[in-house]
């Protein structure tokens, strides 16, 4: 029988509608704060996150999940989201001068690290990233926004707040 790689887990029917109501919880706290929603591929080019996240550190040197493709490219399996978002933004020309870009993620992300209580080499991720402005009132709404997410009570999701 083939088992689930060791490091991954997977989301069952009996627990699958927690992961649903932790992700409602994201897009309904961050819509509020007027973020909007952003999608990166989980795949990028592996420059993105050698150049990106520093050659020198241990998601580079040791945790990425990194594939030639048939075009002998070398892609990796996204294991943050910083830069993902931030290449999106500059490709797409998403920032206008002087308005702040406020986008949430969520989604799958990736790390080969050795299997241990509370870490998975496959993972859901959020994050939320707020740029082109350095008003401080963005930083307190991201302090926000996490201080409203730690609330969230996910083992008994049936539970009025």
């Amino acid at each position: 029988m083939i088992q689930a790689i060791r490091g991954t887990k997977d989301i069952l029917p009996g627990n699958s509608h927690f992961w649903q109501f932790v992700e409602n919880k994201f897009r309904t706290v961050s819509l509020q704060y007027g973020f909007k929603e952003l999608r990166t591929p989980i795949f990028e080019k592996t420059e993105l996150f050698s150049r990106g996240v520093d050659e020198e550190t241990d998601i580079v040197n040791k945790e990425m999940y990194t594939f030639e493709d048939r075009g002998h490219e070398s892609l990796t399996l996204r294991p943050e989201g910083t830069a993902p978002i931030v290449r999106s933004i500059i490709e797409n020309s998403l920032l206008q001068q002087g308005q702040a870009l406020k986008v949430w993620y969520f989604g799958p992300y990736f790390r080969y690290e050795r299997p241990q209580k509370g870490r998975f080499r496959q993972f859901l991720h959020f994050g939320i990233e707020a740029l082109g402005d350095e008003k401080p009132e963005l930083d307190v709404e991201v302090i926000s926004i996490s201080l409203q997410l730690s609330l969230i009570h996910i083992y008994e999701p049936t539970r009025p707040y």
